[in-house]
């Protein structure tokens, strides 16, 4: 009833506005006048709402950076994290100081040059100079921040090669909780396909494959050893997913029918976070970043960083997917 009431009440609004307008446009009309013709006055008047509007948009600013620039991302715990972040400092370093000066020199000129009847202004069809100021100078600055970003990106997307020591884990997702599946011994994973999801085996791994025998899969919460590189594979059972490790700096999105990857080497362990940021009971967290359904926000899986040791100890007491 309230939403009826509120489009009603919308649509009244439109109506006497325009209305309003009418009037507004018959009286100009009586007197010689025309409406929409701006005077010297209200150029003025409208020159220093928009100086006053400038002063407080650039406070509004400084206001909210004070306010929230601590709320970006979480202490980052991967070994590429610290490049992501470099990269965000450099970015913010460039485009604040860009956001201010153009709009506080877009709005100190529409103050003094405000329209006066005794100026004319200048007006010029094109300028090769102007043109390539203004696109060689942004497409400097991106090539550079995209040449940085590049870097990181290929860290983390290139497979971890099969002779280095390294964790393998697939994850999977589905409506509304993730599944964590690690290599056996032999350091592969089995074949899986949706096709095969049946009884217990919710995943659908192909319990026939000999390299799936010694898989282990972990519900609820998965380990990862400190400074060994962990390759991740991730698979979804039914919409797509976005895989989202923040404190690693780490997402990618989870896809029905296709496998996508990526690897990082984790830094800092859970018990070592726990104490920078002052709260014992911090665990790392698996996200999903997609809207995926009415229990997306819940879509969750927590992630424990310890020594090698630790995870030795913890992974010898995964049951295997057959015993």
């Amino acid at each position: 009833m309230m939403t009826i009431v509120v489009i009603i009440t919308a649509i009244l609004i439109v109506i006497v506005g325009s209305q309003l307008l009418k009037i507004a446009e018959l009286k100009a009309k009586s007197k010689g006048e025309l409406i929409y013709e701006v005077s010297e006055k209200q150029g003025k008047s409208q020159a220093v709402i928009l100086l006053i509007f400038m002063f407080g948009l650039i406070g509004f600013f400084f206001w909210q950076m004070y306010a929230w620039y601590g709320l970006r991302l979480p202490v980052s715990a991967s070994a590429h994290g610290e490049a992501i972040d470099y990269l965000s400092d450099v970015t913010f370093l460039i485009i604040t100081p860009v956001f201010l000066l153009t709009h506080v020199v877009l709005l100190w000129f529409c103050f003094k040059y405000a329209y006066s009847s005794k100026r004319k202004a200048l007006f010029f069809s094109h300028s090769n100079k102007l043109e390539t100021v203004w696109t060689v100078a942004p497409a400097l600055v991106l090539t550079v921040l995209i040449l940085m970003g590049l870097t990181s990106w290929n860290e983390i997307m290139t497979p971890v090669p099969s002779e280095t020591e390294h964790v393998l884990i697939e994850l999977t997702g589905q409506q509304f909780n993730w599944t964590a599946r690690y290599a056996g011994d032999d350091k592969k994973l089995g074949r899986s396909h949706v096709s095969l999801i049946e009884g217990v085996n919710g995943t659908g791994v192909d319990l026939s494959d000999v390299d799936a025998k010694d898989d282990k899969l972990v519900k609820g919460e998965f380990h990862l050893p400190i400074g060994v590189p962990v390759q991740f594979v991730f698979r979804s059972l039914d919409v797509i997913h976005s895989a989202y490790l923040p404190h690693f700096r780490a997402q990618m999105n989870c896809v029905p029918g296709i496998t996508t990857q990526f690897n990082f080497t984790p830094t800092i362990t859970t018990e070592e976070m726990r104490i920078k940021v002052g709260n014992d009971e911090f665990n790392y967290v698996l996200l999903c970043n997609k809207i995926c359904g009415a229990a997306h926000y819940n879509m969750q899986m927590d992630v424990i960083v310890e020594s090698q040791e630790d995870y030795d100890k913890w992974l010898a007491e995964q049951k295997t997917l057959v015993e």
